[in-house]
């Protein structure tokens, strides 16, 4: 398998999936490595937002963030 598509099956899932299992078992392990997060590491995820209450979450707003571990509503 060339390099290329070595790449593009560690970045591309369909194209992984499409893979059969012996070309799958060929791949190379990803150099980033396996990333796992717990469900409770999720639930402290704001989801890229500042964290402030107002609506259009362009972080200049006079309401600073909540404090790193909390999550408003």
């Amino acid at each position: 398998m060339s390099r290329l598509n070595i790449i593009r099956a560690w970045k591309d899932e369909e194209y992984r999936l499409s893979l059969s299992e012996a070309e799958r078992a060929l791949l190379p392990d990803h150099p980033a490595g396996l990333i796992e997060v717990a469900e409770e590491e999720l639930d402290q995820v704001s989801g890229g937002q500042c964290g402030c209450s107002c609506a259009c979450c362009c972080c200049s707003c006079p309401q600073p963030a909540p404090p790193s571990g909390t999550l408003q509503a």
